[in-house]
């Protein structure tokens, strides 16, 4: 996953068609060792509830989530007080690649990602996204959503 920090408005230029909006919550449970982040996602696909657990840093991280009902994710959400983030997410598939901008809601910062096929690849910027960037952040630990949670 390459991470980019980004200026607001920049989804907006891109055509209707290829965007997909969703407004996500997540939160993470407490722990150390074991990190696990639930998720309510919100779009034009339904809700959704995940759990998920994430080993490894950098680029290429293992990923383990499953959808969870939504009782479970109400029952589990109270212990996620304090390490939340309530984000806007704008999915654009772009050039065979998925850029998912993340717009948070509770301050002023976007984060752009794209799904890698293979760590080692170099991905050019696409034109509705670089006029808007303002610093790359992979491997910046502060914009790690974990870290960003409050």
């Amino acid at each position: 996953m390459q991470a980019i920090a980004a200026r607001t408005g920049l989804v907006d230029q891109e055509k209707e068609d290829k965007v997909v909006r969703a407004k996500l919550e997540q939160g993470w449970l407490p722990g150390t060792r074991l990190v696990e982040r639930l998720r309510h996602t919100n779009s034009t696909q339904g809700e959704e509830f995940s759990r998920t657990v994430k080993v490894g840093t950098g680029l290429a991280r293992v990923e383990l989530e499953e959808a969870t009902p939504p009782e479970v994710f109400a029952s589990l959400w109270p212990l996620t007080e304090g390490k939340r983030v309530r984000k806007r997410r704008y999915t654009v598939h772009d050039e065979g690649l998925t850029w998912e901008v993340d717009e948070f809601l509770d301050r002023n910062l976007v984060l752009a990602e794209v799904e890698l096929p293979h760590a080692g690849l170099k991905p050019e910027l696409p034109d509705w996204l670089a006029a808007a960037v303002v610093r790359e952040v992979t491997g910046d630990a502060a914009y790690v959503n974990l870290n960003l949670a409050k």
